[in-house]
């Protein structure tokens, strides 16, 4: 347990953080999941829609530091290349 006050004001600060950083993860997870819920079904419309949705998530988290930016860039990659292959 943390003894001095700064210490335990640290922890304050890191608990706050970490609470914050989950509901982002959560949230971008959350919209990556609804393009690849969307490219299953093959729904060309729904799956270019939720990308355009989860795109701009992606990259928040990435300049939020919770992804790494060539992650985030890769998982966005990989996600643009399936939903364009979906609507040929």
């Amino acid at each position: 347990m943390a003894n001095t006050s700064s210490a335990k004001k640290a922890v304050r600060k890191i608990e706050r953080k970490t609470a914050i950083n989950r509901s982002r993860r959560t949230e971008m997870r959350t919209y990556v999941r609804k393009v690849e819920e969307a490219i299953t079904s093959g729904d060309a419309k729904a799956a270019e829609a939720a990308f355009n949705e989860a795109q701009p998530k992606v990259m928040r988290a990435a300049q939020k530091g919770i992804l790494h930016k060539n992650t985030a860039s890769r998982k966005v990659s990989r996600l643009a290349v399936r939903v364009k292959a979906l609507a040929k």
